[in-house]
């Protein structure tokens, strides 16, 4: 072999141990920059449940008692209220209640005596409301509609992903409201008895309102 052929095959050697080098490192400057911009989640902490798909459970239990505070604080006496919504409606949703379209969600306070019960809902007897309004107030097993999700105002589509997640946190809270609120009371058996309780309905007929409780005491 000649000096020239030696020398090329050198140099060829040296280009390519060049060339592997060269992308030795670009390959370490690429994972340098990946592991600055990689974002270390602890395993149960608040940002790892945001990264989680949307868990109505965790959302129900969490959210509830902020959901409960807001409407115990912002509760209208059931008499006052009643006055209130026989002379104007719209004006009574729009002082007391959140929200309009379909019907402002108000936050009630009432005692009362428990009536008969149809599928969990039972008619309350609350003094100084006038005859002509029907209160009712459902206890489960079912425990429908989206009050509770609606009556701060501050629980909005645009946080959710998409309808399903939003109608998944309304029912959620129904969940989580029931666990708090009517696990530890026998609601098949409260005709007759004496109330207390805090909750939410929905405006649209002024003589007729469904509260979603948030609060129920049976004497």
């Amino acid at each position: 072999m000649t000096m020239t052929m030696k020398a090329d095959i050198s140099a060829s050697r040296r280009r390519g141990g060049w060339k592997i080098a060269a992308a030795v490192g670009a390959t370490t400057l690429l994972l340098a920059a990946m592991a600055l911009d990689t974002k270390v989640v602890v395993l149960g902490s608040e940002e790892d449940l945001r990264e989680q798909a949307f868990s109505p459970e965790h959302y129900g239990a969490e959210t509830f008692p902020t959901v409960r505070d807001s409407i115990r604080d912002r509760a209208v006496d059931a008499a006052e209220l009643a006055e209130a919504v026989l002379a104007d409606r719209t004006a009574a949703a729009e002082t007391y209640g959140v929200g309009s379209g379909t019907g402002a969600v108000i936050p009630v306070r009432f005692t009362g005596t428990m009536g008969e019960a149809k599928s969990g809902i039972y008619t309350v007897a609350v003094p100084d409301v006038p005859e002509e309004i029907t209160v009712r107030v459902q206890t489960g097993p079912a425990i429908n509609g989206t009050e509770l999700r609606d009556a701060t105002g501050d629980i909005e589509f645009g946080q959710f992903k998409n309808q399903i997640e939003y109608q998944n946190a309304g029912a959620a809270l129904n969940d989580a409201m029931k666990a708090e609120v009517l696990s530890g009371i026998d609601t098949a058996s409260l005709s007759g008895r004496e109330v207390a309780i805090v909750g939410a309905f929905r405006l649209i007929n002024p003589k007729n309102w469904l509260i979603t409780p948030v609060e129920l005491e049976a004497q």
